[in-house]
């Protein structure tokens, strides 16, 4: 039995004007790390690939530790706590940081929300697009981002959800540039290249796409490029393998069964979605459960 944990951000303390960036301390985060060594052993990703049905099959507890996103704070802050205490791990990041140079649009979408209020956001959105958004979406978007306000959730639904990427796109980037300076976030939010090196040559380096985008509501091409293109640049980077992958939002929309194939036919051996749960005999190897650290031991809701 194979149980995966994801953790994004991690900082000392998560102070804003509108709270809209969640996470975990390095306090808390080592103290859920002992009490899950409790639990069961944890693994290097090479050791799953290399033996996975054997993991997923084994009536032993297996644990893996992944980060999404490749935020630098998670090399600064969590990496050395995992070699404090000898825990291996995958960090998945989005090559469109490294390669183009951009701020990925959720991570705009994150730091505008804690300077604007969600109201206000809203508004901002519907005087270009006029969003229908029904009582069934509401309860769906409530459960989708079930640790946010039904204000809060109902905004990242429509942004993620209602808006195509060139609407969501267009409207973010015209809020960020207005607050925010692209490079200089660049800088401070993402790890860099020699971070990169360093995780790829530990084998803890995985793909969580190009540029973020939830690939079961982006047609084939698009699923395609995104996959194979984050692949592409992190073993060239890096001169290492790359055979994880973790789908951003990691929901059934976005994690179709057309996704798996396509990550199969790309090279991947592990996919992960956010889907809560164990591993335990699963077949497709390409869409593996994983909790949000909050949901286990030591995290907010357990």
């Amino acid at each position: 039995m194979l149980t995966v944990i994801n953790y994004h951000y991690i900082r000392e303390n998560f102070d804003s004007i509108y709270p809209s960036i969640f996470g975990i301390t390095p306090f808390n985060f080592k103290k859920q790390l002992l009490l899950m060594q409790n639990e069961g052993e944890f693994l290097h990703p090479n050791e799953i690939i290399d033996n996975v049905e054997a993991v997923l099959n084994s009536k032993n507890k297996y644990l893996l530790v992944t980060f999404d996103d490749g935020l630098k704070e998670q090399f600064d802050l969590a990496f050395p706590i995992l070699e404090d205490i000898k825990v291996p791990s995958v960090f998945f990041v989005n090559s469109i940081n490294f390669e183009e140079k951009k701020v990925s649009t959720v991570h705009k979408i994150h730091l505008l929300r804690s300077i604007i209020d969600s109201e206000l956001f809203l508004k901002n959105i519907q005087k270009d697009f006029k969003i229908e958004f029904s009582e069934t979406e509401k309860n769906k978007s409530h459960q989708v981002y079930r640790y946010d306000t039904a204000l809060n959730a109902e905004l990242k639904y429509i942004l993620n959800f209602k808006l195509t990427f060139r609407e969501q796109e267009a409207i973010i980037n015209k809020l960020f540039n207005t607050y925010f300076n692209e490079s200089e976030v660049l800088g401070n939010l993402y790890m860099n290249n020699q971070i990169l090196c360093d995780l790829g040559a530990r084998g803890f380096l995985g793909s969580h796409t190009h540029s973020h985008y939830p690939l079961g509501l982006t047609d084939t091409e698009t699923i395609k490029f995104e996959l194979e293109n984050s692949k592409r640049f992190l073993e060239n980077l890096t001169n290492s393998k790359i055979n994880t992958v973790s789908y951003p939002y990691g929901t059934d929309e976005t994690c179709t069964d057309e996704v798996s194939i396509i990550a199969q036919k790309t090279g991947y051996k592990l996919g992960f979605t956010t889907n809560r749960g164990s591993n335990i005999g699963i077949e497709n190897h390409l869409l593996l459960n994983r909790f949000d650290s909050n949901d286990l031991p030591g995290g907010k809701n357990s």
